[in-house]
C-alpha cells in the first residue's frame, strides 16, 4: 500500500516537472525571441493627369507610345478639325469686314465727297450774296413805295430761303470734314473688337489641335488610335509624373500606436529587395463602411481603418506604381 502511493507521487512530482519546464521554457522562448511584428502592406501610387481636346476630331498622329517620357511642352498627340478651320475662316472675315468700317469712321469722308460739299457751300454763298443785294435793293424801293408788297415778300422769301441754303451747305461740309459720330466710331470700335474675340476663341480652339505635355512623365495608358474620332474632353492618354509618388497603408486604429502626420518609417519594397525611408504626410479615417467589427460580445470594440499616406524621404531606383511596400510594426 505503502509502495504503490510512494509511486503515485513520483508520477505526480514527475509531471508537474516536466509541465514546469515546458513553461519555463515557454516563457524564455516568449522572452528570447517575442512576438513576430505585424506585417501591414501598402502600395506605391503616382500623380497622374489625362490628356485631352476641347474640341472634337481625329487622331491625326500620336508622337508618343505607352512607356515613352515625356517634357513639358512636348508634342503629344494632332487632331483634325476641319470644322473648326471652317469657322476660323468665318471669324477672320468677319473680323476684316469690322476693322473696315471701324477705319472708315475713324477716316471720315473721302476728299471728293469733302470737295464736293464744299462746292455746294460755295454756290450757296454765292445765291445767298445776289439774294442778299436785292432783298436790300427791293426793300430801300418799297419803302419809298415805288414796289409793292408783293414783290418785297417775294424778294425776303428769296433771300431768307438762300440763307437757309448757306446753313444747310454748310452743316453738310462741316459733317464731311469732321466725318462719323463720336457714338457712330464707337459703335464700329465695338464691332470690331468683338470680331477680333471671336478670332482669338477659334484660335484658341485650333490650338486644342494640338496636344502638348504640361508636365514631365511617363505615358502610362494610350487611348485612341491613329484615324479614331475623339469627343470634346474625351481622354486621349494619362500621363504619370513619377517625381510625384507615395505609399498608401490601410491600417487599423489600434496599429496606429508611433505613427502621425511628420513620423519617419522605414518600409520594404520587396520588388527591389531594398528598404526605403518615407514620411507620412496624411491620415484620414475610411469611414464607418470600412469598420473592424468585434468578435466578441464584450471586451471588444470597433476599430477603424485609417488611411496613412507617406511620400519617399529618399530617392529609390526602380520604385514604380502599383509596387508592394511592406510595414513592419
Amino acid at each position: 500500500m505503502d509502495k504503490a502511493k510512494e509511486q503515485h507521487n513520483n508520477i505526480l512530482l514527475a509531471v508537474g516537472g516536466f509541465s514546469a519546464v515546458v513553461v519555463i521554457v515557454a516563457l524564455i522562448g516568449f522572452l528570447a525571441l517575442g512576438r513576430d511584428p505585424e506585417v501591414i502592406q501598402g502600395e506605391m501610387e503616382v500623380e497622374e493627369y489625362r490628356v485631352s481636346s476641347k474640341v472634337p476630331g481625329r487622331i491625326l498622329e500620336l508622337r508618343v507610345k505607352e512607356g515613352d517620357m515625356v517634357k513639358a511642352g512636348d508634342t503629344l498627340a494632332i487632331l483634325e478639325a476641319p470644322e473648326v478651320k471652317a469657322k476660323m475662316m468665318q471669324a477672320q472675315n468677319a473680323a476684316d469686314a469690322a476693322a473696315a468700317m471701324e477705319q472708315m469712321a475713324k477716316n471720315g469722308a473721302r476728299k471728293e465727297m469733302i470737295q464736293s460739299a464744299f462746292q455746294l457751300l460755295q454756290q450757296a454763298k454765292a445765291g445767298f450774296e445776289v439774294a442778299e443785294k436785292s432783298y436790300n435793293r427791293i426793300k430801300r424801293l418799297y419803302d419809298d413805295g415805288v414796289v409793292s408788297a408783293q414783290k418785297y415778300d417775294e424778294t425776303e422769301a428769296m433771300y431768307k430761303s438762300a440763307q437757309a441754303q448757306v446753313k444747310a451747305a454748310q452743316s453738310q461740309y462741316d459733317m464731311a470734314v469732321s466725318g462719323a459720330r463720336l457714338e457712330e466710331r464707337q459703335a464700329a470700335s465695338a464691332t470690331a473688337g468683338q470680331a477680333r474675340g471671336a478670332v482669338q476663341e477659334v484660335t484658341s480652339y485650333i490650338n486644342e489641335t494640338v496636344q502638348i505635355a504640361q508636365m514631365a512623365g511617363e505615358v502610362s495608358d494610350v487611348y485612341p488610335k491613329v484615324g479614331e474620332l475623339v469627343g470634346t474632353g474625351s481622354p486621349i492618354m494619362t500621363i504619370s509624373v513619377m517625381d510625384d509618388t507615395w505609399a498608401t497603408f490601410n491600417i487599423r486604429e489600434d496599429q496606429l500606436k508611433g505613427l502621425a502626420v511628420g513620423t519617419e518609417i522605414t518600409v520594404n519594397v520587396p520588388a527591389l529587395d531594398k528598404d526605403m525611408k518615407m514620411k507620412v504626410y496624411h491620415m484620414k479615417d475610411k469611414g464607418s463602411f470600412a469598420a473592424w467589427k468585434a468578435t466578441k460580445a464584450s471586451g471588444q470594440y470597433d476599430q477603424k481603418t485609417f488611411e496613412v499616406k507617406a511620400r519617399p524621404a529618399e530617392k529609390l531606383e526602380g520604385v514604380r506604381p502599383g509596387m508592394s511596400v511592406i510595414l513592419k510594426k
